[in-house]
């Protein structure tokens, strides 16, 4: 039986790391979280906010992710997706999720993120 999500795995090309930590760190506002050092060893970078954990894996071949995505829920959508535009993040909202708020955005090397909060009735 699944009982949750433990992580989401994206891809990025090699030698990525940095831009990588730059935009899940200094503009995600995520934690970068150690790999193990076998994994370490292959490159790639793991992050962490609250209970979501994003892993960048490195592939040789690599094409960013443009429709599979990970969904990541926020609060304070319209602050959140500001912010991520004075830090120079491209922002696009979508409003063809009834009862959300939601906009992509794409990390560094053009993996598609959704961000996402629900919208309560008044």
């Amino acid at each position: 039986m699944i009982t949750a999500v433990d992580h989401i795995q994206l891809a990025a090309p090699p030698g990525s790391e940095g831009r990588l930590r730059a935009y899940y760190v200094g503009v995600l506002q995520m934690a970068e979280i150690p790999k193990p050092p076998v994994l370490a060893a292959r490159g790639g970078c793991w992050f962490r906010a609250g209970a979501v954990q994003l892993h960048l894996g490195v592939e040789a071949a690599f094409r960013p992710a443009k429709k599979a995505h990970p969904g990541l829920r926020v609060t304070g959508i319209e602050q959140y997706g500001a912010r991520l535009e004075s830090l120079g993040a491209q922002v696009e909202w979508d409003e063809d999720l009834p009862g959300h708020k939601r906009f992509y955005s794409y990390d560094p090397v053009g993996n598609r993120l959704e961000f996402l909060e629900p919208v309560t009735a008044v």
